[in-house]
């Protein structure tokens, strides 16, 4: 049950845990009903009354299985509105403020095209029905006494895929939304979160399917000090997975394919961009589909994880466990073609109530079973994609001074797209990753960079210096496409 000192973080994992629970012990439809009552109890911790509690915990419930909380339906977006837990932000962008001095000259009335503000005793007034929130009176005042209260959702949302409708709720334009989550960590009240598969996941290991799951990079230094990639692989395999490979042995594969591509780009004159973060390959198809061509044809590291495992056993059920909200859009829902990819994705945030729900504790454990090379876990932060790729191109014996613009967040990206798209693009290749900071600080984690990066850092420095080469040398007789074979969008 929650309390007062509870935060989002809290309300989102107990309603996880509590789905994953009943799911593990067959009685989920059972569990829906009594649920929001547990959580919640007798007395109101977070908005006007108990009743309002339930329904958002009820819609929390929902996403919890993948459903459109209003509708019921299989979610499309991932990313997706609480309708009941969508309140408390300014509907009046702009608010005249105690600074205002009443001044003569009136700039913001005159600078107004919609006659929306008059003078009061005090100070001047916008009236909400007449603002169109164009923002000239924010600019005109010379005493900064309009303030400019943008809602959190839509400020953090890099492609203005977020709207109001006629009762002022957020709506989510999805043909624009490249699901990076942004939305989701800078909304105060929780009213954006993302859809889980979290329940089909866990029927997957209730049944009779061999069942692998794919930890991302950014895992290392996510469940505390001495937790490493061993660690889980014993605590998954306790859950139920048959075993767990590490993406980053796929993020080796995708460095030196993607080096070769590189290298023939680079002597054909064409510029192209990486392919590893799919809100930035949404970004592109989305909103700067003139240079979709220019995109790398090699596959994520998620995509080839999968596939490598698929030739080891062809009936394998793939689940990629990582901190990135997109990777859902670019798994299952988008899926086309067996075999392409993961089946189904998982947040740090979801594995851990997982964890939390099969009482199974992570123990540290020594460093060993090393998949993938260092230049292969570096692929989680921002800058690594490059570095390996780099290294790759190294040890295929090419000597050429490739150029390539490291884009660290959305603006970044968008900045590179737009000179890229104008030829002005100075470097022959990009590489995009719409998480400042790289993977490691996506929406999904359960520890901020901040936090985990010490126990990240010594986590990959018990890593063995094996190269790029080594790592795929080691899985040379499998037999595994590492270009996409048809495009998808989700």
């Amino acid at each position: 049950m929650l309390h007062e000192n509870s935060t989002l973080v809290d309300v989102k994992h107990e309603v996880l845990y509590r789905v994953a629970k009943a799911a593990f012990e067959g009685d989920l439809e059972e569990a829906v009903q009594r649920i929001p009552y547990e959580i919640v109890g007798t007395t109101p911790k977070f908005r006007c009354c108990i009743y309002k509690e339930r329904e958002v915990i009820r819609e929390r419930i929902s996403l919890a299985r993948n459903r459109d909380p209003i509708t019921g339906e299989p979610c499309h977006n991932t990313v997706q509105i609480l309708p009941a837990a969508c309140e408390g932000c300014p509907i009046t962008r702009y608010v005249v403020t105690d600074n205002c001095q009443k001044c003569m000259v009136k700039k913001c009335q005159g600078a107004c095209n919609f006659g929306a503000i008059t003078m009061f005793k005090d100070k001047a007034y916008i009236e909400p029905k007449l603002c169109r929130e164009c923002g000239k009176c924010h600019a005109a005042c010379p005493y900064n006494a309009i303030a400019d209260l943008l809602r959190p959702c839509k400020k953090s949302c890099p492609v203005d895929a977020i709207s109001m409708d006629e009762n002022m709720r957020v709506r989510i334009d999805d043909e624009k939304c490249i699901r990076c989550g942004a939305c989701i960590k800078d909304c105060p009240f929780g009213a954006v979160s993302d859809s889980s598969r979290m329940v089909e996941v866990i029927e997957h290991l209730l049944s009779d399917k061999k069942v692998y799951a794919m930890v991302a990079p950014a895992g290392e230094g996510q469940f505390g000090p001495g937790i490493t990639m061993e660690s889980l692989r014993v605590g998954l395999k306790k859950m139920g997975f048959e075993d767990m490979f590490e993406v980053a042995l796929g993020a080796d594969f995708v460095a030196f394919e993607e080096a070769k591509e590189w290298g023939e780009a680079y002597k054909e004159g064409k510029k192209m961009t990486t392919s590893c973060c799919p809100a930035f390959v949404h970004m592109i198809r989305r909103h700067f589909p003139s240079l979709a061509e220019n995109i790398s044809t090699t596959i994520s590291p998620m995509a080839a994880t999968a596939r490598m495992i698929r030739a080891l056993d062809k009936d394998a059920v793939c689940i990629f466990i990582g901190p990135c909200i997109a990777k859902k859009s670019e798994a299952g829902q988008s899926q086309h073609i067996q075999g392409e990819n993961a089946d189904l994705v998982l947040t740090f945030e979801e594995l851990y109530a997982m964890l939390v729900a099969k009482e199974i504790v992570l123990e540290p454990m020594d460093y060993e079973n090393q998949q993938g090379s260092v230049h292969g876990k570096n692929f989680a932060k921002s800058g690594g994609v490059t570095a390996a790729v780099k290294e790759a191109l190294k040890e295929q014996g090419v000597t050429d001074e490739i150029k390539v613009f490291t884009c660290n967040g959305a603006a970044e990206c968008k900045k590179a797209l737009m000179m890229m798209k104008a030829g002005k693009l100075p470097e022959d290749f990009l590489e995009g990753m719409i998480c400042t900071g790289g993977c490691v600080s996506g929406p999904g984690v359960i520890k901020t960079s901040v936090q985990a990066a010490a126990d990240r850092n010594r986590s990959v420095a018990l890593a063995d210096e094996r190269t790029i080469g080594d790592s795929i040398a080691a899985h040379g007789d499998l037999e595994f496409s590492m270009h996409r074979s048809e495009e998808t969008e989700g």
